[in-house]
């Protein structure tokens, strides 16, 4: 049995480590308030202009002549794989289930063989597919420099992503993220960017047969429009994440501070047990030393 002492270090340690996790815990309870309604207010206009490109996208082609960022190349054999993580950890599963549904993807990919490349944006997606797939990483984008999540930094992204693009470097782009719910729900969730894809659930424009008529040109208008689609859907998809990071962080820290607790009142009651044993036995032998006297 462990010593006395070697109890009061190990009761000390925990104490110290609950005081960590407990300040992590209303850390992220503050922040997750601001980052839950940011969430939630850029899905309006992210869902209208995803329902602008779904009625574009819909009339395109590949060769038809209109935007690559629509048409595509043409071709469906290189697939950039975008994996969308947060920075630090500490927070459950939640980066190891975007990281799961990567790679699900990858193996789906490799199975129909595709050739898949890899752009992170974030550390911790970074290392976990690093160890297995460093091959396939082309890129990483890093974000520990932003405090907070920006239009700018999302556009930042786009960039790069339409860069690569332009750069015959893919055929088909996909953004790997985790959709905030609620406060202990985070769904992996997989977005085609390139060739644009509104998602399903994107609300529907009815039409009635009739088709865009571009003033003054059509280019010139999806010149602007794309790639604003672009940084506004990387854009959603940062502050899901980062809503759905403070949400776990803040039930992984909350469970930790009670799971140190509970660890807490076990070596305090072995530590007691085994203080009054020692006391007992330090009786006994008083005891029986004075009988021999």
């Amino acid at each position: 049995m462990p010593s006395l002492k070697e109890f009061r270090l190990r009761i000390a340690s925990v104490k110290s480590t609950q005081k960590i996790t407990k300040a992590l815990q209303m850390v992220a309870t503050a922040k997750l308030k601001r980052a839950q309604e940011a969430a939630q207010a850029a899905r309006p206009y992210a869902s209208r202009m995803a329902a602008v490109i779904a009625n574009l996208a819909g009339s395109a082609t590949p060769g038809s002549g209109g935007p690559r960022l629509i048409t595509g190349t043409g071709h469906d054999e290189v697939h950039l794989l975008v994996v969308l993580t947060s920075e630090r950890g500490l927070c459950g599963g939640f980066n190891a289930n975007i990281v799961k549904l990567a790679r699900a993807e990858i193996r789906r990919l490799r199975e129909a063989g595709k050739t898949v490349k890899i752009l992170t944006i974030g550390k911790k997606g970074a290392d976990a597919l690093k160890r297995q797939y460093s091959q396939m990483i082309v890129g990483h984008i890093d974000r520990k420099s932003e405090r907070r999540v920006t239009s700018e930094g999302a556009a930042n992204v786009a960039r790069e992503i339409t860069k690569r693009f332009d750069n015959l470097e893919f055929d088909v782009a996909t953004l790997i993220f985790a959709r905030f719910k609620n406060l202990l729900t985070q769904i992996p969730t997989a977005t085609q960017l390139i060739p644009a894809k509104a998602p399903a659930d994107a609300p529907k424009v009815d039409l009635a047969g009739a088709s865009y008529i571009y003033e003054p040109e059509e280019d010139e208008i999806l010149e602007a429009l794309l790639p604003r689609y672009l940084s506004t859907v990387i854009l959603s998809a940062l502050l899901e994440t980062e809503a759905g990071f403070q949400g776990a962080q803040m039930t992984a820290m909350d469970n930790a501070t009670r799971n140190a607790g509970d660890m807490i009142k076990s070596l305090q009651l072995r530590y007691n047990r085994a203080r009054q044993a020692q006391i007992t036995k330090e009786l006994i032998e008083i005891i029986s030393g004075a009988y021999a006297l």
